[in-house]
């Protein structure tokens, strides 16, 4: 298998994962879809780790529904697979941690502030502000959880089937070489 057709299998997966969970029944909030872009970005080519949530986003919220912030969320999701192709290229537990703790935080920040601009449901004053980010707290703990999980799966994921894959190989070789 060439490395463009293994790209394109590793998107495709991740796509058909970050939906299926998003549908699955799960607290608000609790979803794979930054630990998709954070993972894609970090392992795809950059292009098509950009494309990754945002395929998974645009499939699960035609079954879903569409919401009045969607292109904001979508967009977030986009510049959190750059950031990690660019921060992840060699991956690194610290980095790793930190982007996961950004990603959350800066998916809070501008969801919330979408939320309080285009919504009717806080007063366009700093104490709607305010008030808003107060409601959404229960969120981002659901947020920030399901990144922090998801993520390492992910990458715990890979990395067990990489260590997998050199073993078959190895083992695959010294078959043949004793024979």
């Amino acid at each position: 298998m060439n490395k463009s057709t293994f790209n394109l299998l590793i998107a495709t997966t991740l796509i058909v994962i970050a939906v299926s969970l998003r549908l699955l029944p799960h607290p608000a909030n609790f979803a794979p879809i930054a630990a998709v872009a954070i993972f894609g970005g970090a392992i795809l080519p950059r292009r098509l780790a950009i494309w990754v949530p945002l395929a998974a986003m645009m499939a699960s919220d035609l079954i879903i529904g569409f919401y009045n912030i969607m292109p904001i969320t979508w967009m977030c999701y986009m510049l959190i697979a750059l950031a990690s192709s660019h921060w992840l290229r060699k991956p690194k537990i610290l980095r790793g941690t930190a982007l996961v703790f950004s990603s959350s935080l800066f998916f809070f920040a501008v969801t919330n502030f979408a939320v309080w601009l285009w919504s009717s449901m806080y007063a366009h004053t700093w104490a709607g502000l305010a008030q808003c980010y107060t409601m959404a707290l229960p969120f981002f703990r659901n947020t920030a959880l399901s990144d922090v999980i998801y993520t390492a799966a992910l990458f715990g994921a890979y990395a067990l089937a990489i260590s997998l894959g050199a073993k078959l190989t190895t083992d695959k070789q010294r078959k043949y070489l004793t024979s």
